[in-house]
């Protein structure tokens, strides 16, 4: 039996994710950013990063609008998020740019086996794994890391005028890393959550199909930012990854 105080509380957690990212989609939409890419990494990231990721749009993701480019190429100037940026703000953009791709994609692969378990045999439930969880694992790996360098070749490819084949090499080089840095955080955190915090709270192991899942999934979100960060810093000053 769930404790009513975790239930309310995971599903405030959740009313708040959607209320930030409804605050952030309804200005995107009013302030396209220059990136088109942006304009879904910063709602999807909102989800998880809540009232962080508000505060961080509005103080910088802003900067990087299509108006807020077109002003600055006006007067020959630089774009006003190249230089109001701070490089550790630039190195979080970059890691909610491919935690966007991970979160999207772990969300539908998590879905996807829930609703139709036979997808969870597929990737090696009950043969590899004696564990339905591990084997979704996987299957939301590659759901993620397909989403991921998605992602990372819609924002690479604009800005470096690279043809189709050389997108995808460079999406892979940028995004391979990080994504793999996300995915471990995100699996440690909710390996965490349903085997030890959930159990210590005398609380069942948590379905996809429960506010106490996607909690636990808010939270190792945050966790897989956690160890996608200095990952992507070294990305970033090596010029492997585009500043953002």
């Amino acid at each position: 039996m769930v404790p009513s105080w975790l239930h309310v509380l995971a599903a405030s957690c959740l009313l708040l994710g959607a209320a930030c990212s409804i605050v952030v989609s309804v200005d995107v939409i009013r302030r396209p950013q220059h990136m088109a890419v942006m304009n879904v990494v910063w709602p999807v990231t909102a989800l998880f990063g809540t009232l962080a990721v508000v505060w961080a749009y509005f103080r910088y993701g802003r900067l990087a609008t299509m108006e807020a480019h077109h002003r600055a190429e006006a007067r020959n100037g630089k774009p006003p998020n190249n230089t109001g940026t701070p490089f550790p703000v630039m190195v979080g953009k970059g890691a909610l740019h491919c935690g966007a791709g991970c979160m999207l994609g772990d969300v539908a692969a998590e879905w996807l086996a829930f609703l139709v378990p036979a997808v969870a045999l597929w990737f090696g439930w009950q043969s590899v794994f004696a564990d339905k969880m591990f084997a979704v694992w996987v299957l939301d790996f590659v759901f993620a890391f397909g989403l991921g360098i998605v992602f990372q070749y819609l924002a690479i490819v604009p800005m470096r005028g690279l043809s189709p084949g050389q997108g995808l090499i460079a999406a892979l080089k940028a995004d391979t890393l990080s994504l793999v840095a996300w995915q471990v955080g995100m699996y440690g955190f909710m390996a965490l959550g349903q085997f030890v915090l959930l159990p210590a709270l005398g609380a069942p192991r948590a379905e996809v199909d429960t506010a106490e899942f996607w909690l636990l999934m808010q939270v190792a979100m945050v966790a897989g930012f956690a160890t996608a960060y200095p990952v992507n810093w070294w990305l970033v000053a090596s010029g492997i990854k585009e500043r953002m």
